[in-house]
């Protein structure tokens, strides 16, 4: 089932934002939610981990309705934000046991999983170090790590490759993969999108708050009069 998005209406300070939004994104698929600034992508987002109010329409992650069900759609829920949010007084462990018991997931298992991706980003041997001490590109590896530790059916991921090296670009984007192969629906943001035709299975152009255009990268280009190989002058 995946995420479903159903004429969904938001916005902020009395001003709407986006009307009537409608798109879904199935388990096992990478959706990227593309367009200017302004155009509705953050505010989109923010509904769909549950960090808006809904003003119309309705949110649902594998039958689990958001309004009614905000605590089982929740825990089904992982997100890395475009900029790390991180307690000062907590170390590197700290943050990833309490990310793995927000979603009941604190075991063995998943700690074992932890360890791997501390490896995979450099990170090990620093459990014990508090924010402080990281760099912007350690915390933005902290975020990853935390939410490809937990089990989840949807990840959202604002703006993933802000801050990180290009190794570690290439290994977000095979985890990204791994996870959608093993049936997780990933919707994420992105202005790279040259990049990102080399993962993402569809595009949803977000155009005045709006879904103007859902599909694939060579039939975006097509609906812009663009080659494939020019995306990131989409706009131009």
């Amino acid at each position: 089932m995946g995420l479903q998005v159903n004429n969904l209406k938001a916005g902020y300070a009395g001003h709407v934002v986006i009307d009537d939004l409608s798109f879904s994104v199935p388990n096992g698929q990478i959706v990227a939610l593309v367009g200017l600034n302004g155009a509705g992508k953050s505010t989109t987002l923010k509904q769909v981990i549950g960090q808006g109010r809904l003003l119309g329409g309705s949110i649902s992650l594998d039958g689990r309705d958001l309004t009614s069900q905000p605590f089982e759609y929740k825990q089904l829920l992982a997100y890395i934000p475009e900029q790390p949010i991180l307690y000062d007084e907590l170390t590197l462990a700290e943050h990833l046991h309490l990310m793995l018991e927000a979603h009941g997931q604190d075991d063995k298992t998943h700690w074992s999983r932890v360890e791997e991706l501390l490896s995979m980003f450099r990170l090990n041997g620093k459990e014990h170090w508090l924010p402080i001490h990281f760099s912007k590109g350690m915390k933005q590896k902290v975020m990853l790590v935390a939410a490809f530790a937990v089990d989840s059916q949807l990840l959202v991921i604002d703006e993933p490759f802000l801050g990180l090296d290009v190794l570690a670009q290439k290994q977000l984007i095979a985890l990204m993969k791994e996870k959608a192969q093993n049936g997780t629906a990933v919707l994420l943001t992105t202005h790279l999108l040259d990049q990102a035709k080399q993962y993402v299975d569809s595009f949803l152009l977000l155009e005045e708050g709006r879904v103007s255009f859902a599909g694939s990268a060579e039939e975006l280009a097509q609906s812009k009069n663009k080659t494939n190989d020019s995306l990131d002058d989409l706009f131009s």
